[in-house]
């Protein structure tokens, strides 16, 4: 804990903090490297919060997020659609209402299969160094 930064902080800002919250008696830590601690403390202050209140929240929305969401699904799928009415396109192949009322049909078959797989990339991505 940065006892610098809280003690700055008044009295009257760190309770209003806790007022109508149930006690927080758990913690839960992981190592970082010092680059890594300066760059969460960048992302925490860019936001006005403290770095554990920042944490919290991006640990919480993290557990709490669902892996199928719609948003994300969605735009994988008007991606999907735009791919697949600009290619016909550009062979300057006719697009006529019955393809794309299949495309469609397809696209919202695949979606949801499309998203994971974007997920997945981003996921592999990420560990593999960014």
């Amino acid at each position: 804990m940065n006892t610098a930064k809280n003690s700055s902080l008044g009295m009257d800002v760190r309770l209003a903090r806790s007022t109508g919250r149930t006690g927080r008696d758990r913690m839960a830590n992981a190592r970082v490297t010092a680059e890594e601690q300066r760059e969460l403390h960048s992302a925490a202050r860019s936001q006005g919060k403290s770095l554990s209140e920042w944490a919290r929240d991006v640990l919480l929305r993290e557990a709490r997020r669902s892996d199928d969401d719609a948003v994300f699904t969605e735009i994988v799928a008007t991606r999907m659609l735009l791919v697949n009415l600009i290619k016909p396109l550009i062979l300057g192949k006719p697009v006529t209402s019955q393809w794309i009322t299949e495309a469609m049909s397809a696209v919202r078959r695949e979606k949801r299969r499309a998203a994971q797989e974007v997920l997945q990339q981003y996921a592999d991505d990420a560990k593999g160094g960014r």
